[in-house]
């Protein structure tokens, strides 16, 4: 669904750019049709880069502090921007547009369990082309769902991750799987766990995930958006129930992976889940999560590396 809304969205933006061109040709006195075209296009890059620093000044304004090793410099803030904007640009007009995914035929010895990896709000599996490359590349069996009514109750998707779970457990004769999940999609994956248990998962990484809820999900759409939500400055009743119903051992399954200059997710710290194991970035935006090449170095090393839960501190990754 969301690839039909996404292709729709760019014939609009298409025909706007063909219609700014056309009128700057007209009216603005461009005489060459490339140089109008190239100040329309740019027109258009400058609204989405302003959608983008909108985000990160409601970030910023209703966010958190960001701790003492973690503060940018100017050349860091440009760097956090831009990588944010490539991140977002390439995702809804390419990655999503075809969603496809790496394929890796087996699990060699050693190289980990299979992964399901669940996409965040508004999004589909086109999300996770770098990380589905950087797993294939190691040989590790990986499947993505695409969740959907996008707009539905966070409960309606938990079937969905079920399904897909039995189907990669049979495809790989493995008794469990691991599961990666970006931003309402860890929501999900906690869902899930409630639902059916922990039987059948080694563990579960989330990324930019608002387990506290997101101030920004105040002014989103859906029924998944009111259950993000923060209301008065505390989690939705949902976020509530979902984390009274969890125990320590549940949240030892869990590592939680954030930036503190995420641009959703506000405060940033709701994204810190106590009781799980919490790995703390620095200079990386929301959508940009799942492409940073420190992001993915350590999710590769949590998927591939065998290990005892345990909670040690947060381990500070500087941009």
């Amino acid at each position: 669904m969301i690839a039909r809304i996404l292709k729709w969205l760019m014939l609009l933006q298409v025909l706007a750019v063909l219609g700014v061109a056309y009128l700057a040709m007209q009216a603005w006195g461009v005489a060459s049709p490339a140089m109008a075209v190239l100040l329309a296009g740019a027109m258009l890059l400058a609204v989405r880069a302003l959608i983008v620093a909108r985000n990160f000044w409601e970030s910023r304004r209703l966010g958190s502090p960001v701790p003492a090793p973690y503060q940018l410099g100017a050349l860091g803030a440009a760097r956090l921007f831009f990588g944010e904007l490539r991140a977002t640009l390439w995702t809804s007009s390419w990655g999503m547009l075809r969603p496809r995914l790496h394929v890796a035929d087996m699990i060699p010895s050693g190289q980990g369990l299979p992964v399901l990896l669940v996409h965040g709000y508004v999004c589909n599996r086109g999300y996770w082309t770098q990380l589905s490359r950087q797993l294939a590349r190691a040989g590790i069996v990986h499947k993505a769902i695409d969740l959907e009514p996008i707009d539905a109750n966070i409960e309606d998707f938990v079937p969905q991750v079920e399904q897909a779970v039995t189907e990669l457990c049979a495809r790989t004769g493995s008794d469990r799987v691991i599961l990666v999940a970006h931003s309402m999609g860890g929501l999900v994956a906690r869902a899930w766990l409630r639902h059916y248990g922990a039987a059948r998962v080694a563990r579960i990484i989330t990324i930019g995930t608002p387990h506290h809820g997101t101030a920004l999900a105040n002014l989103a759409a859906g029924a998944n958006a009111r259950q993000m939500s923060r209301i008065g400055g505390a989690p939705s009743g949902w976020l509530a129930q979902l984390a009274a119903s969890e125990t320590p051992e549940t949240r030892a399954l869990i590592t939680s992976m954030y930036s503190h200059h995420d641009n959703i997710v506000a405060p940033q710290t709701s994204a810190h889940l106590p009781g799980a194991r919490n790995i703390a970035f620095g200079g990386i935006g929301h959508v940009a999560l799942a492409s940073d090449a420190r992001v993915l170095r350590q999710l590769l090393a949590e998927i591939t590396i065998k290990y005892e839960v345990a909670q040690p501190p947060s381990s500070p990754h500087f941009s």
